[in-house]
């Protein structure tokens, strides 16, 4: 049988970007089974105009939800086989990218998670780049431009929605990774990521992701690595905020109130990886390319007899 593919885009208050995303979509050939869209406390017209748009669907959060929750409640929502993750400044390259990147995951049963380079004004030396390098395993990638595999979406749980916002790539990733399924970067499908500045704050985004990466390892980091892990990530996020300056270091409490605040939840929901896989998962985050024999190893002996 073949593999179905949705579309889920998530939202808020950037019509113009959503239109034009639309359309690109719309030339598509073929066209994807479904197509998902969360607007997430949209007030600029956004539920109006996706409303008259045939065979679109369109989920609301009134309140909202962050893009996390937003990406979770459509994957769960799709009855496709392959949800394809774009943002909504985000869209696919190829005219066949449906085709292709169906065959990838009917090709390879054990992938989870298909990541594909973009061509982002966010960094503009790609905007002209030719080779994106290889295609090999990963400890992460970007919701913006990845297919998942939905059975194992549910399979592993989901996002996990307290994040709000970022850091759900490498923690879902890492869930895979342990649980035998893969999450690759795949060079041959393509996606132009306009990356719209609206709706994004640089100081915000860095306080989520020390955060979230902080309840992550207290989460799925086995004891007693959890402590220097987790002292790493602090100094880590620390060292980045010195480089931005002072504004940015005088500011850095405010994320550890936070994770603070949240703590009493991750000692509910922890579930630790075992540490083979999670230092395996560690090493791809740092340099995929000497992870590659190992994670091709463990992969092979999955599919022996």
């Amino acid at each position: 049988m073949s593999l179905t593919c949705a579309i889920t885009i998530t939202t808020r208050n950037r019509l113009d970007d959503l239109k034009r995303t639309l359309r690109v979509i719309g030339s598509l050939d073929p066209q994807p089974d479904e197509i998902v869209i969360s607007a997430d406390g949209c007030t600029d017209g956004t539920i109006e105009y996706v409303k008259s748009l045939p065979h679109v669907r369109l989920l609301v959060n009134e309140v909202p939800r962050g893009s996390i929750g937003s990406r979770d409640t459509m994957i769960r929502a799709t009855l496709s086989d392959i949800a394809l993750s774009l943002d909504d400044d985000s869209y696919p390259v190829e005219t066949d990218f449906i085709r292709r990147m169906l065959a990838l995951f009917e090709e390879n049963t054990r992938l989870a998670v298909a990541a594909f380079p973009q061509y982002s004004d966010e960094f503009p030396e790609t905007l002209a780049q030719e080779d994106f390098g290889p295609s090999h395993f990963i400890g992460s990638y970007m919701s913006s431009s990845a297919a998942i595999r939905r059975s194992v979406f549910l399979e592993i749980g989901g996002y996990p929605t307290v994040f709000f916002h970022v850091y759900e790539e490498p923690d879902f990733a890492l869930r895979c990774m342990a649980a035998g399924w893969q999450v690759r970067y795949e060079n041959s499908l393509h996606v132009r990521h306009h990356y719209s500045g609206a709706q994004r704050n640089e100081i915000r985004t860095h306080h989520f992701q020390a955060r979230n990466e902080l309840w992550s390892v207290m989460i799925r980091c086995p004891f007693p690595w959890l402590i220097p892990v987790g002292i790493f990530r602090v100094l880590r996020q620390l060292h980045y905020a010195q480089k931005r300056g002072i504004a940015w270091i005088i500011r850095e409490p405010a994320w550890w109130l936070g994770f603070f605040t949240g703590l009493p939840g991750c000692v509910i929901q922890r579930k630790p990886i075992p540490w083979k896989h999670y230092r395996q998962w560690m090493s791809l985050l740092s340099d995929p390319a000497t992870a590659q024999a190992e994670c091709g190893k463990k992969f092979d002996e999955l599919d022996e007899p």
